[in-house]
C-alpha cells in the first residue's frame, strides 16, 4: 500500500529453494486444458480469438480443397492444449506470475479431430532485475505435444515472478502511461483501420522459396486498438488459466490458498481479472487492463501465416514480451526475412519480427523460422 505496508505475499528464500527442487521433475499433477482435442470449433473459436479468419483455419469446405483435405489448426491454437505452456505455474504461492514468452517448435500440423497429450517438466529458474518490479524470477517450462504418441510440437515457455507491492509502490517501467486515457481522433482511427482492410491471407496462391529475398519486408499487421472486449474474447478461445464460476472457482481456491486474491466484496477472485479490472491491473502495478502474453505470441504467428499460404509450415517461433499493451494501446507488427538457407533438402526463410505500440514502444520482438515448398 501507499503507506509502505505490504499487500501481497512476498518472494521468499524458502519458496525459491522449493521451486528449485521441482526443475527436471516431470508434472504429473496439474489443471486440465482447455481442449483436449482440436475440433472444428474449437480451432475457429481460438483463430477468432487473435482476429483471424483464415479460411485453412475456419472454413471445412474450403480446407478440403487444399493438401491437407481437412481443417488445419493453427500453430498458436496449442496454447489452449496445455495452461503450463501458457502460463500456469506452480511454487511462490500468491506471488505475481506474468507470461513473458515462447520458444516453440512445430515437427507436424495439427488436423481437425487430433487428440493431443502433453508432457511437461520446470526447466530452469533465473534471476533478474527489472525496471517492473526489481528482483524477479523467470520460471521456465518445457511442454511436448503428442498425437497417437508422435510428437508433433514442443516448446519452451516462461512467466516471470513479480513483486506486487514492489511493482506497485517502485516499478518505474510505466510512470508515464500508468492508468492515463488519450482519446483517438476519428481521422487516426480512418487511417489505421487501412492496415485491416488491406489484410491479404495469402492462402492458396503458394508462395515459392524462390521468390523470397532476404531483406524483403512482410507486410505490416495491426492489432487493436485494445479493448477489454478484445482480451475477453481471446480467453473465449484459449481457456485462460484460473477463469472458473461457482463451485469450480471455490475447489481451485481450496486448492491453491494463495490464489485467490479478495475483490472489493471480500471473495477471493482469479489474479487474472488484472486482464478486464482496471483497479486490480494497477494495484499489481501494471499500466491498465492489460492482454495476454500468449495472445501476443499468437498475433506474430498470424502475421507469419498470413504470409506463408497454405504451402507453408511454420517450424519455429520465438517470441518474446517487452511490455504490457494495456486497453487503448495499438500494436503494429512488421517483420523481414533476414536469411533463406536449404537444410536436408528442405527449403526455408528466416523472419524477424518486431512488435511496436502506436507510441513507439517495443511491445514485442520475435525470430520465426518457414519452410516453404521450392519450385524445384
Amino acid at each position: 500500500m501507499a503507506d509502505g505496508t505490504n499487500r501481497f505475499p512476498k518472494i521468499t528464500e524458502e519458496g525459491l529453494a522449493d521451486l528449485r527442487r521441482r526443475i527436471g521433475v516431470p508434472i504429473t499433477d496439474t489443471v486440465e486444458p482447455w481442449n483436449y482435442e482440436a475440433t472444428r470449433d474449437g480451432i475457429r473459436h481460438y483463430a477468432h480469438g487473435i482476429g483471424d479468419d483464415n479460411p485453412l483455419w475456419c472454413d471445412p469446405a474450403y480446407a478440403a480443397k487444399t493438401r491437407y483435405g481437412t481443417v488445419v489448426a493453427l500453430p498458436s491454437f496449442l496454447f489452449s492444449l496445455s495452461r503450463i505452456v501458457s502460463g500456469y505455474c506452480g511454487g511462490l504461492s500468491g506471488v505475481h506470475a506474468m507470461w513473458a514468452g515462447a520458444d516453440w517448435t512445430w515437427h507436424k500440423p495439427v488436423l481437425r479431430g487430433d487428440i493431443i497429450t502433453t508432457q511437461a517438466y520446470l526447466k530452469d529458474l533465473v534471476e533478474h532485475q527489472t525496471r517492473f518490479a526489481g528482483r524477479s524470477f523467470q520460471q521456465i517450462y518445457h511442454v511436448d505435444f503428442f498425437r497417437q504418441g508422435e510428437k508433433v510440437a514442443e516448446c519452451d515457455s516462461w512467466v516471470f515472478r513479480t513483486d506486487r507491492d514492489e511493482a506497485r509502490e517502485r516499478g518505474t517501467k510505466y510512470t508515464e502511461t500508468k492508468g492515463k486515457v488519450v482519446p483517438f481522433t476519428d481521422e487516426q482511427l480512418a487511417e489505421w483501420y487501412k492496415l485491416y482492410a488491406a489484410e491479404e491471407i495469402r492462402g492458396a496462391n503458394t508462395r515459392y522459396w524462390e521468390d523470397v529475398k532476404e531483406g524483403e519486408e512482410i507486410p505490416r499487421m495491426m492489432k487493436g486498438p485494445m479493448t477489454v472486449t478484445g482480451f475477453i474474447g481471446y480467453a473465449q478461445g484459449w481457456g485462460g488459466l484460473y477463469i472458473r464460476a461457482n463451485k469450480l472457482a471455490w475447489k481451485m481456491q481450496s486448492k491453491h490458498p494463495g490464489l485467490g486474491i479478495k475483490n472489493r466484496f471480500n471473495v477471493p477472485d482469479c489474479p487474472e481479472r488484472v486482464h478486464w479490472d482496471e483497479a486490480f491491473a494497477l494495484e499489481v502495478g501494471a499500466p491498465g487492463a492489460y492482454d495476454y502474453g500468449p495472445e501476443r505470441c499468437s498475433w506474430l504467428t498470424h502475421q507469419l501465416t498470413n504470409w506463408m499460404g497454405d504451402d507453408g509450415f511454420l517450424v519455429k517461433s520465438k517470441c518474446q514480451i517487452r511490455r504490457h499493451n494495456p486497453d487503448g494501446d495499438v500494436i503494429f507488427i512488421d517483420g523481414v526475412v533476414t536469411r533463406k538457407f536449404v537444410e536436408n533438402g528442405k527449403y526455408f526463410v528466416e523472419i524477424s519480427q518486431k512488435a511496436i505500440t502506436h507510441r513507439d514502444e517495443l511491445s514485442a520482438s520475435g525470430v520465426a523460422i518457414v519452410e516453404l515448398p521450392s519450385r524445384g
